[in-house]
């Protein structure tokens, strides 16, 4: 089985894929916060506790790829998958085969997550298309219709922005982020969820519409990450919600890196 982590500055996501089969399944997927302190060990009795909650073992795991943008967890992570799977992990590093030319300044510096984002929108859907991932940051990627990436843009999380604004004003407090029955608010909490959800909505589609622009063409897009599915709501330009994006990435990069990697081989 092949054990995918897209590990990221807020949550890490986990999924299990059978590949024994005709072609592969996902077992089993879990999204859990990331850590930055946590020892191999902590993590190792984490990961061993959520594939028991599921009737599965660490045993079964032979592969383990890796997409991560916390520098601080790798060499952590590293020990865990050869101390508790006994497997050499891969990681989505410069010198991966992507199967993707990289049309921008330096591809070096594009993040392991957004990569197996576009290779993942590319094969399921076709170009040209445009990923939004709802992480901590909000990525924008735009691939051509020949399958190469042309670049995008990053702002600020929804969650990050809502979280600048009430560390830096004393008197506004803290608010759960949805979407409000109206845009008008008539109380101070409703106004702060107004302008953060229909805000950020404002952000989103107001940069879908001037990457058209350039383009001279309105691309299909993809929505992923864990607000996906609460700002595609009211989205003009987001029609397809894909929270596995990013695993099923991860699971063809491996597939195009496959390589004879088997149980004992880590070190």
């Amino acid at each position: 089985m092949l054990l995918a982590l897209d590990v990221g500055n807020t949550n890490t996501v986990l999924g299990l894929y059978r590949l024994d089969g005709e072609k592969p399944e996902l077992a089993a997927h879990w999204r859990v916060t990331t850590h930055r302190t946590q020892t191999v060990d902590e993590y190792g009795v984490f990961f061993v506790n959520l594939f028991e909650m599921h009737g599965l073992s660490p045993h079964q795991v032979t592969h383990i790829m890796i997409a991560s943008v916390v520098p601080p967890v790798e060499s952590t992570l590293r020990q865990v998958c050869e101390l508790y799977f006994h497997v050499e992990p891969i990681f989505v590093e410069p010198g991966i085969k992507t199967g993707m030319p990289m049309l921008i300044d330096n591809p070096t510096e594009l993040g392991a997550d957004r990569i197996a984002d576009c290779i993942a929108a590319f094969e399921r859907y076709g170009g040209p298309c445009i990923v939004v991932d709802f992480g901590t940051a909000t990525k924008f990627e735009v691939i051509s219709a020949r399958g190469e990436y042309l670049g995008g843009a990053i702002a600020p999380g929804l969650g990050l922005s809502a979280d600048a604004l009430f560390s830096r004003a004393a008197r506004l407090s803290r608010v759960d982020i949805k979407r409000p029955a109206k845009v008008i608010g008539t109380n101070t909490v409703t106004h702060l969820q107004s302008g953060l959800y229909f805000g950020y909505i404002g952000l989103v589609d107001g940069i879908l519409e001037r990457i058209f622009e350039e383009l001279g063409t309105q691309p299909q897009v993809i929505a992923t990450g864990g607000l996906a599915r609460m700002i595609a709501a009211d989205s003009r330009h987001i029609k397809v919600i894909d929270d596995l994006l990013t695993l099923e990435g991860l699971r063809i990069l491996f597939e195009r890196n496959r390589a004879p990697r088997t149980r004992g081989q880590a070190h």
